[in-house]
């Protein structure tokens, strides 16, 4: 099973097209774990009434320390061997959850995927695809970088949704830290390529 997790607060305007990009990724091993840090719009009262039909939907509202405390919750409870991280106004392409549990049935444990990342503008035009190959330690701490149009150039992934990983690799280098409310992917990308197998396969679509 692969356990998506989704952090939220005060999300209503993307909650519901969060929600309905998992459900339309036709994935019968896939678990929707919801992380709402105690909403005051109306973002819990969509994720009840989508959770009211569809069981693969779980969710949790209360006071939280921020976005990684957020996402260690739902760690805390996922109950897949896979881990995504899908922040609310972030998308998957058609089948990505598919591919991903086909892809881990033949993996090492524990392994990362990472994969493609299309990255667009509020309008949904693509900017750019930002294309992680080299992915030791050495190549992502030297090749992020900005290039002259203001966009990165470089191996480092640029956003969660294109990755994911074996549960137990938490176990061998922790969670994400609860200090870190901006950074907490990339301490976790630097520790996460030197414990576990790393592969470059699957695609993503990102929306900024």
């Amino acid at each position: 099973m692969i356990s998506i997790i989704t952090p939220v607060y005060n999300g209503e305007k993307f909650i519901e097209s969060c929600i309905q990009v998992v459900i339309d990724q036709n994935c019968l091993e896939v678990e929707h774990i919801i992380v709402d840090g105690g909403s005051s719009d109306k973002t819990v009262d969509i994720i009840k009434d989508k959770a009211n039909q569809y069981p693969h939907i779980r969710w949790i509202s209360e006071k939280d320390r921020g976005q990684s405390d957020a996402i260690n919750k739902g760690i805390a409870i996922a109950q897949g061997q896979i881990v995504g991280v899908l922040n609310v106004d972030d998308f998957y392409e058609i089948n990505v959850l598919n591919r991903i549990c086909e892809i881990f049935q033949t993996l090492p444990e524990p392994s990362l995927i990472v994969g493609n990342c299309k990255v667009c503008n509020q309008k949904g035009k693509l900017i750019y695809i930002n294309k992680p190959s080299r992915l030791r330690t050495i190549d992502l701490l030297l090749e992020r970088r900005v290039n002259e149009d203001g966009i990165i150039d470089a191996s480092f992934p640029v956003n969660p949704s294109a990755y994911f990983y074996h549960k137990s690799l938490h176990q061998q280098i922790g969670l994400y830290k609860v200090e870190d409310h901006y950074v907490m992917d990339v301490d976790f990308l630097l520790k996460a390529v030197r414990s576990s197998h790393v592969k470059g396969r699957a695609v993503s679509f990102h929306k900024r």
